[in-house]
Parts: structure tokens; sequence; C-alpha cells
């Protein structure tokens, strides 16, 4: 049995922020004295900010910024509060709703917590989580009897890959360790090399896919955030040819490639 109490603890002061900006998005889409970019919106033109803004929070999580997490949780907040005033205006649902919906979805999902079913560790955690959000997704019409269900298409490519890979790993469709990974990576980079022997583009990007696939899958196995990953070698050349262009007597543009070679070993040095 859930422990009903969970609904009834509440804080005057969060209420009463919520309900402000629950107002101020109303007034924004006010068709008297609203804002004019605000009423022009829709779910189809909101939801690239929408993704924009959960990038922005991850950025301020990599940078330990947590002044700006603050600002920029707030601003995912205000996406949440966008689509729903716009669904409360074609009368689908409202923030209440959503909020209610996601408060029993938590309970649900958390019956080691809510309920009276025992969770031993983590793993037996994961295990209730996926088997409640297949039953959630057959009670909705979506289970189709793939292990490969709930993956949405519209998560960016290489979060996908690594759900997808995840997924197959839960039936025992894996490697057993990151060597033969390791071993499958460089049967790819081959493939690929091969491919660009030739001169059919397709065939060049279905390589190039397939090589970063396994990449993603090492990185799994080695037990890394692909994305995470990334992320510091971007921030890592960002930094050094930022170093390159403050350091340069001359512009880069003008420089040979020896010359900046040069430069960027400075840049590497200075690390």
């Amino acid at each position: 049995m859930f422990h009903q109490e969970v609904f009834l603890s509440t804080d005057n002061n969060a209420t009463s922020a919520i309900a402000q900006l629950l107002d101020i998005m109303a007034r924004l889409r006010d068709p008297e004295g609203g804002c004019p970019w605000d009423l022009k919106q829709n779910f189809d033109t909101i939801a690239p900010y929408t993704i924009e803004e959960a990038f922005e929070v991850a950025e301020a999580i990599a940078r330990r910024d947590y002044g700006e997490l603050k600002e920029e949780l707030g601003d995912l907040l205000l996406q949440v509060v966008f689509h729903s005033q716009m669904a409360r205006e074609a009368e689908l649902f409202d923030f209440e709703q959503v909020t209610r919906t996601l408060s029993e979805k938590m309970i649900r999902r958390h019956p080691h917590v809510f309920g009276a079913d025992p969770a031993a560790d983590e793993q037996a955690v994961n295990a209730n989580w996926e088997a409640i959000k297949a039953e959630e997704r057959r009670a909705k019409g979506r289970e189709h009897g793939s292990a490969l269900d709930g993956v949405p298409e519209g998560l960016p490519a290489l979060q996908r890959a690594t759900k997808l890979q995840k997924k197959a790993a839960k039936v025992g469709f894996d490697w057993p360790g990151p060597a033969p990974v390791r071993a499958q990576v460089e049967a790819e980079w081959a493939e690929l090399d091969q491919a660009l022997d030739g001169d059919n583009i397709d065939a060049v990007e279905d390589e190039f896919g397939d090589v970063l696939f396994s990449l993603i899958n090492l990185a799994r196995h080695l037990k890394l955030d692909p994305e995470q990953a990334l992320r510091r070698a971007n921030a890592k050349f960002e930094r050094r040819f930022r170093h390159m262009e403050t350091v340069s007597s001359s512009p880069l543009a003008g420089l040979n490639t020896e010359q900046l070679e040069q430069l960027w070993r400075h840049a590497k040095d200075q690390e």
C-alpha cells in the first residue's frame, strides 16, 4: 500500500512561487495585452527551445557552475509551464495534471519506497523499474514485444545509441567485456577504410556510423558516459584553440600548417 502522506507535505513558499510563475505565463499568453511573441508560439515551435534548455542545464552541471544551474533549471521549468499553458488553452490538460501525473508515476515506479515490495539493491530497483515501464507501455498500447521498446526516436543520436545498446544487453545481446568491443572498433575502422577507397558516399556514411556506434559501445563497457567524454573533448579543443588565438601575433587564418601546429603544441604544453 502506498504512503499517501507524500501528497500532504507542502512548502508554502514553493507553492506561491509556482503560482506566480503560472500567472506570469498566463499573462504572457493573454490575447488581450499579452506578449506578441509568446502568443505566436505552439507546441512545435517551443519544442526546440525545450531541448536546448535541457542541454544548457547539462552544460552548467559539467562546469560545476551552480549559480548558472539555478538559472538554467528555471529556464527548463519555464518550458514545462509554457507547454502546460498552451495545453490548458486547448483544453487538453493543465500544469496541475502534469504534476499529479508525475507524482503518481514516481510512486508507482518506486514500490520499494512507497509500497510493500522490497528491493535488495540497485540492480533489483532497475529490474522493477523496467518491468513497471513495460507494463505502462502495454496499458497504453505501445508495447510491441521488442526489447528495444521505450527508446524515443527523438533522442540525440549518441544518447539513443547508448540506450539501444543497454536495452539489447539486458537480454544478453552484448559483448562480454571491453576487449572484444575494442577489436570490433578496429574491424569497423577497416571497413571504413575500405569504403573510403571507393566513391560511394552512402557507403562511407554507413561505415562511419558503424565506427561511432562501436565507440559508444566501447564507452559503455568502460563505464564511461560518451556524451560526457565528448563534452570534455570539446572543452579541451575550445580551450586550446582560444589559447592559440590569444598567443598568436597574427590572425590564425593567415598562418601555415606548420605555424598552426606549433601553436597547438604550445597550447597543449600549457596544460
